[in-house]
């Protein structure tokens, strides 16, 4: 099982989507462990994207995501993070196909409402700067079975 951060910016905060796209993760058989609204400060937004700091649109990049609370989520699931940044689309809303989040509610090449890690490192970064000790939750879902194929063992 992997687990991922995901941000609904602060468009799709603005916008009422957070329950939407909350429901395709579930309805897709991930698992919600976290979950918290926060208005991110300039020092967690320049910590989160320090990778980005030489970068031309660094400078908006933080002032959008500081500008209105986000939805941070932990999504926990047999290759979540792969899954995960698959159902948001491409990176640019005008560019994603129909059937992601950012193709089925962005246009914009800014403001593209969701972030997700990248990779694995990156998760377990991410997640640490998100949530607290405690703060991402442990528990069994009766429906499981039903998700995965687990005849084997475990979940595939």
């Amino acid at each position: 099982m992997e687990t991922t951060l995901i941000i609904l910016k602060p468009d799709a905060v603005q916008r009422g989507l957070m329950g939407r796209i909350i429901s395709r993760f579930e309805d897709k058989g991930l698992q919600v462990v976290g979950a918290k609204m926060m208005t991110i400060s300039q020092e967690l937004a320049a910590t989160h994207y320090e990778a980005h700091k030489e970068r031309p649109f660094y400078a908006g990049l933080v002032g959008f995501m500081t500008s209105s609370p986000v939805l941070v989520l932990a999504i926990r699931g047999v290759g979540a993070i792969g899954i995960s940044r698959s159902m948001m689309g491409a990176t640019f809303g005008s560019k994603a196909d129909a059937g992601t989040i950012r193709g089925d509610f962005g246009v914009s090449n800014s403001f593209n409402l969701i972030h997700g890690s990248d990779s694995p490192e990156a998760a377990e970064r991410e997640l640490g700067l998100f949530f607290g000790a405690g703060e991402v939750q442990n528990w069994d879902r009766k429906i499981e079975g039903w998700v995965y194929d687990l005849s084997g063992g475990k979940p595939e």
